[in-house]
């Protein structure tokens, strides 16, 4: 572990890479990261979960020495505070004469007790019920708490004009070129997209899982066809592949008939 701290802040030094990020820039890497140490772990593959589970471990560290240079926290600390917290958070293992033999859902209850007493001095956030996890589920899991206490639209036509809204001001920042600002007012017009779906009663991730499925058939299609006529698609025309595009299109929804 000190070896692998020590090329941390060797890298952060040297390499320009490295000394160009922020903990903002590096975020995206840990979604990256954990998302492949799922699939590892679903391939069965022994290699690949070791080597998945190095590169996840190097964004913990990575985010570390950032805030190391900050003079805020250091790896060691956030040892010390997971650490800390499970110790906490297992009473029954810990400070077993205290407890009786609990099973998994006892367990799972003092757990939930523990964390709502930590919370006992901090203001009720509604919204931080809602785990972080991939951002279309994210976001219409808020929408629907919101909606809860009836922060919402009245009726799909204001959905619909809120969306028309967030795209105008995406081409008004388009226009400005203010690259920050046309992040965030995209970021809108897909909270807003969302919003409708969700009101329509359709999961925006497993839509969006559809629209990537049949875009692959498709794009395989043109793939396929291009091989088949002794054609490079890289040579390709814009107008040939949308030529086979529209092909694929019906054949596709043929065989779905």
């Amino acid at each position: 572990m000190d070896q692998l701290l020590q090329i941390m802040r060797k890298l952060r030094q040297e390499c320009p890479w490295d000394q160009a990020q922020t903990p903002q820039t590096l975020t995206r890497y840990a979604i990256e990261e954990a998302y492949e140490v799922e699939a590892a772990v679903q391939s069965g593959n022994i290699h690949e979960v070791k080597e998945e589970l190095g590169d996840l471990l190097l964004q913990v560290v990575f985010q570390s020495q950032m805030y190391s240079e900050q003079d805020t926290f250091d790896f060691n600390d956030v040892v010390e505070v997971i650490t800390q917290k499970l110790i906490r958070r297992h009473p029954h293992v810990f400070e077993k004469e205290s407890f009786p033999q609990l099973n998994k859902d006892d367990v799972a209850t003092l757990w939930q007790q523990i964390k709502q007493k930590e919370k006992k001095n901090k203001a009720h956030r509604r919204l931080s019920d809602i785990k972080h996890g991939p951002a279309l589920k994210q976001a219409h899991e808020i929408q629907e708490k919101a909606a809860d206490f009836g922060f919402d639209f009245p009726d799909m036509q204001s959905a619909y004009a809120k969306l028309d809204e967030e795209i105008q001001e995406l081409k008004e920042a388009v226009i400005k070129q203010e690259n920050d600002e046309i992040c965030d007012e995209f970021g809108d017009c897909l909270f807003s997209l969302i919003n409708i779906g969700r009101k329509l009663g359709v999961s925006s991730e497993m839509a969006l899982l559809q629209t990537i499925h049949k875009f692959r058939a498709r794009f395989a299609y043109i793939e396929d066809q291009a091989f088949l006529q002794n054609k490079n698609i890289e040579n390709m025309s814009l107008e040939e592949m949308d030529q086979l595009w529209d092909k694929a299109k019906r054949e596709l929804k043929q065989q779905k008939e």
